[in-house]
């Protein structure tokens, strides 16, 4: 992802669930991808109010599926979010999908 916003020439910054002061480095971004390992981790205190979280986590619970963020804690701040489950699991998949038929057909044509 990283990658992909530098190539459109987005200032990217990365920290990862030991950076100090995680909020002091999320909390100016236009959007934050959260990709952390940690269930819960990203809360209000993270978010710049309006700004686009994507949570890629995902979690198995006692109570069910949770993502990085606490989504019901964000939902307020953020200007959007993603679901856990269902925001970007969804997306990866049919990418996923879409890559394996262009190299099943790109080896069709190869040999």
């Amino acid at each position: 992802m990283a990658q992909l916003l530098l190539q459109r020439d987005a200032t990217v910054t990365i920290a990862h669930r030991y950076t100090t002061d995680l909020a002091a480095v999320t909390r100016p971004a236009d959007i934050v991808v959260v990709a952390t390992g940690v269930p819960g981790l990203v809360g209000p205190e993270h978010i710049k109010p309006g700004a686009t979280v994507i949570d890629v986590g995902i979690h198995r619970t006692d109570s069910g599926l949770t993502g990085d963020v606490r989504a019901s804690e964000v939902d307020g701040v953020a200007g959007r979010l993603t679901p856990v489950p269902g925001g970007v699991g969804p997306m990866t998949i049919a990418l996923l999908m879409v890559n394996t038929l262009r190299a099943a057909a790109w080896a069709k044509h190869s040999a």
